[in-house]
């Protein structure tokens, strides 16, 4: 089948190639992928966490053509999303877990549907994380990424005063039809205290954003797309008197599958927008990452394999 794979040497680490289909374990579906997503994650930490040769990605949407052993899972003719820690998203077909996949119904497209696994869970895992924000004041950093522009949804539609920051005016586009309240390129023109903060930068920026917190407000520490460590002040949190928690988020190894049919629900209903700025064709895989990793894709970028 064909695959894009990792190649060391390839100057966005990635290259089209031709690998055996996967066999899956019994608790596994084989799946047609129609459409793959790419996260920051996937194209950001290539290297760490592809050997070369190997498949990456996480997030792939299809068809099942082959049931798992098990019994678990749907049956083949099924449209599907899924999600899968082993990577092996960016091919025509792939063996997915069935604790790790939601059922699509006909109504939604297979390109938005690929778009939610990583990005979206994540967002909401880390939403649930700040505890309940109906009526407070939540800071989404890193707004215009794809986990960003999901958590200013799900934090819009569960109450809060969404604040979104992004890296500047072009970036920020569209995040208001997306529920936030406020869109800043700065964050001293965050002008008072927030409950919550939904953090994907990392670096100087969770300094600052950790400092916005009221007391008894959280931090949620997502991701670290500057690439940089983070220097906090305890000491200056200490004379300001004021009690507040910074947590580092990981989404967790609890099983995809209902979150994922929850944002699904969402997205038939149109609820739930995935906000995707890139399509091409899987032989343009690098040049995806490439936009990715630069920024230059406002939201999610997703690889058209194949159409149902």
């Amino acid at each position: 089948m064909r695959a894009v794979v990792h190649d060391p040497e390839a100057s966005s680490g990635l290259r089209l190639s031709t690998v055996p289909d996967p066999v899956p374990r019994p608790d596994q579906a084989l799946i047609e992928v129609h459409a793959a997503s790419l996260n920051f994650v996937d194209v950001g930490f290539l290297a760490d966490r592809s050997r070369p040769g190997a498949v990456p990605g996480m997030d792939a949407a299809g068809v099942v053509i082959e049931a798992a052993a098990d019994g678990s899972g749907p049956p083949p003719g099924t449209r599907v999303v899924t999600f899968g820690w082993e990577a092996g998203a960016w091919a025509e077909r792939r063996a997915a877990d069935t604790a790790e996949l939601a059922v699509v119904p006909d109504s939604v497209d297979l390109g938005a549907a690929s778009a939610l696994p990583a990005a979206g869970v994540t967002a909401l895992r880390a939403l649930r994380g700040l505890g309940a924000v109906i009526g407070r004041r939540v800071l989404v950093t890193g707004a215009s990424g794809g986990v960003g522009r999901f958590a200013v949804q799900l934090a819009a539609r569960a109450g809060a005063y969404v604040i979104a920051a992004a890296g500047g005016p072009d970036r920020a586009q569209g995040l208001r039809d997306l529920g936030a309240d406020e869109v800043v390129t700065d964050l001293r023109d965050v002008t008072a205290p927030v409950f919550g903060v939904l953090e994907n930068v990392g670096g100087a920026l969770l300094a600052e954003a950790f400092r916005l917190l009221e007391p008894g407000g959280c931090a949620q520490s997502i991701g670290m797309a500057s690439r940089e460590p983070t220097t906090l002040d305890l000491e200056r949190e200490r004379l300001a008197g004021g009690r507040k928690r910074l947590e580092p988020f990981a989404v967790g190894r609890e099983a995809f599958g209902p979150d994922l049919a929850y944002l699904v629900g969402l997205l038939a209903q149109g609820m739930l927008d995935p906000q995707v700025g890139w399509c091409g064709p899987l032989d343009r895989a690098p040049e995806a990452a490439e936009a990715l990793f630069a920024r230059r894709v406002r939201g999610k970028a997703v690889l058209d394999i194949g159409t149902v």
